[in-house]
C-alpha cells in the first residue's frame, strides 16, 4: 500500500500503478466517506484506485487579537476581505492581512476550487485543460491587485521567515485547510490563544462554498503478492471508526469518513490554541461546501512548476497575474502534448 495525496491519484492511475479496488468490495464503501472525496478516487471509468484517508477544507485562521487592535471585522466577502487588507496595512505598514505566497500552489489551487475553476478534465489521456478560465483570471486578477496594491504579502511560506512572521504578528489571517489549526500549535506556540478561525470570505454575499487544500488516500501498488489482503486492510485502515479515529488524535489528520464528522464528541472539542473554539465543527461544516466536481491532471508537478514560474512570478513581482495565467496555459498545455496526451483547451 502507500499514501497517496489526492492530487496525485490521476498521475499513478495514468501509469497504471494502482489496483481497481473495485474486485475487493470497495463499491459498498462509498457512503463511508464525504461525498466529494470518493469523486477523487474515482477513475474515469468507474475504478476506485484509494480510499480516503483525511481531507483539507480551506478556511481562515486570523488573529482576534490584531483585528480588534484595527478594529477589523471579519470579512465575509472577498471585497470586505480587500477592504480590510487596505485598512490593516494603511494603519501599521508592517503588518497584512494574510500572505499570498508566490510558491504555494496547493493554496491557489484550493481559492480557484472555491471559485468554481475547472481547469483540469480527464478522461484516460484525454484532458481538457483551462487553468486561464474565467474563474481562474478572477482569482488571479484580485490577489494580483492586492500584491501591486502592496496591501498584502507574497513571501514564500513554510521558510523561517514566514514562521517568523506567523509568530510576530506580520500576517493577521492565514488563508489555510483544517490541518493548518494544528501546525500552528506547533510553529506558533507564543501566539497560543489569540487565534480564531473562520470560512473562508466568499465571492458573492451570502454564498457558501469552499475549496480543499491537501489530503490523502491509501492506494494498492500493483505487482503486490497479496491484493486482497492489501485491499482489505486499506478499508479497515481508513473506515473502521476506531482507526479513523486515531489518524484524528494522534494523527490529527481532518477526517475523510462520515461517521466520525458525524460524532457529537468529535465536534465538541474544543481548542485551547484557539481559545476554546470548536474548531472541527466549523471545519466539518466547511467540508459540506467543498465543491463536488473538481478534478486533477496526470502530470500536477509540471502544472505547478508552470505555475509558479508564470502567475507566482507575477505575483511576487506586483505584475499582471491575470495576464500570466494565459502564459501558464499554453506551457501547460505544451507539456501535455509533448507528452502525448490529447489536449482539448478551454
Amino acid at each position: 500500500m502507500a499514501q497517496v495525496e489526492f492530487q496525485y491519484i490521476p498521475t499513478f492511475s495514468i501509469t497504471k500503478s494502482l489496483v481497481d479496488l473495485r474486485p475487493y468490495g470497495a463499491d459498498a464503501n462509498k457512503s463511508k466517506f464525504v461525498d466529494w472525496t470518493w469523486g477523487q478516487v474515482t477513475g474515469p471509468n468507474g475504478e476506485i484506485f484509494a480510499y480516503p484517508q483525511d481531507t483539507g477544507p480551506m478556511g481562515m485562521v486570523y488573529r482576534a487579537d490584531l483585528f480588534a487592535k484595527y478594529k477589523i471585522d471579519v470579512p465575509k466577502t472577498w471585497d470586505e476581505f480587500a477592504a480590510a487588507a487596505r485598512k490593516l496595512h494603511a494603519a501599521d505598514g508592517k503588518v497584512y492581512l494574510t500572505d499570498m505566497a508566490a510558491n504555494e500552489t496547493g493554496a491557489w489551487h484550493g481559492l480557484m476550487w472555491q471559485a468554481g475553476s475547472k481547469p483540469y478534465t480527464v478522461n484516460g489521456t484525454t484532458v481538457g485543460l483551462a487553468v486561464n478560465d474565467t474563474a481562474s483570471k478572477k482569482v488571479a486578477d484580485y490577489w494580483g491587485g492586492l500584491a501591486k496594491e502592496g496591501v498584502v504579502a507574497t513571501d514564500p511560506d513554510f521558510t523561517d521567515t514566514w514562521f517568523q512572521g506567523l509568530n510576530s504578528g506580520k500576517y493577521a489571517a492565514w488563508l489555510t485547510a483544517a490541518w493548518g489549526p494544528v501546525f500552528l500549535g506547533g510553529s506558533a506556540k507564543s501566539t497560543a490563544g489569540k487565534w480564531k478561525a473562520a470560512p473562508l470570505p466568499q465571492w458573492d454575499a451570502g454564498s457558501n462554498v469552499s475549496g480543499n487544500w491537501g489530503g490523502s488516500t491509501t492506494a494498492v501498488i500493483k505487482g503486490t503478492a497479496n491484493p486482497i489482503a492489501a485491499a482489505k486492510f486499506a478499508e479497515f485502515l481508513n473506515s473502521d471508526p476506531e482507526s479513523a479515529k486515531m489518524f484524528n488524535t494522534v494523527q490529527n489528520f481532518f477526517p475523510a469518513t462520515t461517521a466520525l464528522l458525524a460524532d457529537p464528541s468529535f465536534a465538541a472539542q474544543k481548542s485551547e490554541f484557539f481559545g476554546g473554539q470548536q474548531l472541527n465543527q466549523l471545519f466539518g461544516q466547511i467540508g459540506d461546501t467543498v465543491n463536488k466536481g473538481w478534478q486533477w491532471p496526470p502530470f500536477l508537478d509540471q502544472s505547478n512548476q508552470d505555475w509558479t514560474e508564470t502567475v507566482g512570478k507575477a505575483l511576487a513581482d506586483k505584475a499582471d497575474a491575470a495576464g500570466a495565467t494565459d502564459q501558464w496555459q499554453q506551457r501547460v498545455t505544451s507539456y501535455a502534448k509533448d507528452q502525448g496526451f490529447t489536449v482539448n483547451a478551454g
